[in-house]
């Protein structure tokens, strides 16, 4: 039998209301609110029993509970405070990796047979965090990424049971922890939520071909979270030679902004390496020498392969926290080291087309240009994605060279827009078809948005196709202010085709001045 190597997981609830809290010296009785761009994006367990959301305007949230403390993010200012919280429990458990400020992970193995069982090693933890000023809550998994939703619960999964665990658990808990899931995945979420799947245990029931066929990459590893499998497959990739990178100081490093500045070019000479190596880092060890001799060193590990922003971020506060630290060093360090300890291939890291800001990037763009003064200035083009309710209306496409700035804005709701996912090629001619019921009357839409029969088969040119099923259909409301010469209701549709379709299997649908065309085809 293989042996699982258990994970420990210790998240801190609410730590930017935490850390905002005790940088302003506010007590724990006191309601804390941080907000960005002047929504809520983390409050205090006492906040939130007065009706405080994250997601609320700061108005609504004060207007909720008057007494509320409001702080500003300041993603610094949590990297540094934590460094308490990871320097304690790396005290009493050596090996400790930061996810995230308010989240670390460590190998289980090593912290139960030092207390003797995970209950123990849970407990003392928490009270090893509780010295350091701070609450946490401790969480114990055969994956990571189980054990983390497990500390949201405060709950220790037995060995093997990973899935049962997950399955009651409500779908939305696969976006709720941002170091373990894309902003993006909300929409994911919203989508699983339309089809019915509320739990994340009918999530898990498809297949890994359907989920990765229908709904994209992130799905895919969403899928393999809601299975209690590992973030990536086992992989036997070894470590390329001469990734480490070092910086000497010089003059020595005593000041924040010193070390940020230093902390940017680093991180430039690392991905440079890895880039020339093709792969991307998953797991990057920070370390920093003093004058004094001493040797700091923390590792920080991500869910998704770091960017450069990543890791500058990720050095500056790890900087940032050693030099602010009650315990800091006692002399200036004089020697920065990043050491990737885990790599991916570089395709799991989505680049631009040609990978980072290199010269094959610059080479490109020369040839790019170069196609432009032959062409004209439109031959070449960028699509931006931008806001609207079809698809050929969420995309803009820019010449190269101009400012890439969407039509509308992609950010604001648009009731009404198609479901995702999106379709995989877009018709712009819009061929005309033919949708009808089952006794062969066509098939329209009334000025109330609904089917006039059920739909059963699609004519398209000499070739038609039985219907296995039908979703729709979304009225398509746009401009009725505007005087219009075209009767009728406007409405999109999707069919799926039966088996006798090789190369088709859905198409999108719509419905415009009592006819039906074909706007895009799910391939």
């Amino acid at each position: 039998m293989t042996r699982v190597d258990r994970v420990l997981a210790l998240l801190c609830p609410d730590w930017p209301a935490m850390a905002a809290a005790a940088m302003a010296g506010v007590g724990a009785d006191r309601p804390v609110a941080v907000l960005r761009g002047n929504r809520v994006v983390s409050c205090s367990a006492i906040a939130r029993g007065d009706g405080v959301r994250e997601g609320l305007t700061r108005r609504e949230a004060q207007s909720r509970c008057p007494d509320l403390v409001v702080a500003q993010d300041d993603p610094d200012r949590d990297a540094r405070l934590f460094e308490s919280v990871a320097g304690a429990v790396d005290a009493t458990v050596p090996g400790v990796e930061v996810l995230r400020p308010g989240l670390l992970v460590l190998a289980a193995r090593g912290a139960t047979r030092f207390f003797g069982s995970e209950e123990a090693a849970a407990v003392r933890l928490i009270d090893t965090v509780a010295v350091a000023g701070a609450e946490a809550q401790v969480g114990i998994a055969d994956a990571m990424s189980t054990a983390v939703l497990a500390a949201r619960h405060a709950a220790i999964v037995r060995p093997g049971e990973g899935a049962r665990y997950l399955a009651p658990l409500p779908v939305a808990e696969l976006a709720a922890e941002p170091a373990l899931a894309p902003p993006q995945r909300a929409e994911l979420v919203d989508l699983l939520h339309r089809l019915g799947l509320r739990r994340i245990g009918d999530f898990a029931r498809l297949t890994p071909a359907d989920v990765a066929s229908r709904f994209g990459a992130d799905a895919a590893l969403a899928h393999r979270l809601a299975r209690a499998l590992p973030e990536r497959p086992p992989s036997a990739r070894q470590l390329p030679p001469d990734l480490t990178v070092e910086l000497d100081c010089d003059p020595p490093i005593d000041r924040v902004d010193a070390a940020a500045f230093a902390g940017r070019a680093l991180a430039t000479r690392l991905h440079t390496a890895l880039t020339g190596a093709g792969v991307a880092c998953t797991r990057l060890a920070v370390t920093a020498r003093t004058e004094a001799g001493e040797e700091l060193s923390r590792v920080w590990r991500c869910a998704r392969p770091l960017t450069p922003p990543d890791t500058a971020d990720r050095i500056r506060w790890q900087l940032d926290g050693w030099l602010t630290h009650r315990a800091r060093p006692t002399a200036p360090i004089v020697t920065l080291r990043l050491e990737p300890v885990e790599v991916v291939a570089a395709g799991a890291l989505q680049l631009g087309l040609w990978g980072g800001e290199g010269e094959e990037t610059e080479r490109a763009r020369r040839a790019l240009v170069r196609v432009q003064g032959l062409l004209g200035g439109e031959a070449v083009r960028l699509g931006v994605l931008s806001g609207g309710r079809g698809p050929a209306e969420r995309i803009t496409m820019i010449a190269l060279g101009d400012e890439l700035a969407p039509a509308t804005d992609p950010a604001q709701p648009w009731p009404g827009r198609l479901p995702e996912p999106a379709p995989t090629l877009l018709l712009l001619h819009r061929p005309t078809v033919e949708l009808t019921a089952a006794d062969g009357t066509a098939v329209q839409v009334t000025a109330r948005g609904l089917f006039t029969a059920d739909p059963a088969r699609l004519r398209w040119g000499r070739k038609q196709w039985a219907l296995l099923g039908w979703a729709g259909p979304w009225p398509v409301d746009e401009r009725w202010w505007a005087a219009t010469d075209q009767p009728g209701s406007a409405a999109r549709a999707q069919v799926q085709l039966d088996a006798a379709a090789t190369e088709i299997r859905v198409v999108l649908l719509v419905y415009d001045a009592d006819s039906w065309h074909a706007e895009g085809v799910y391939e």
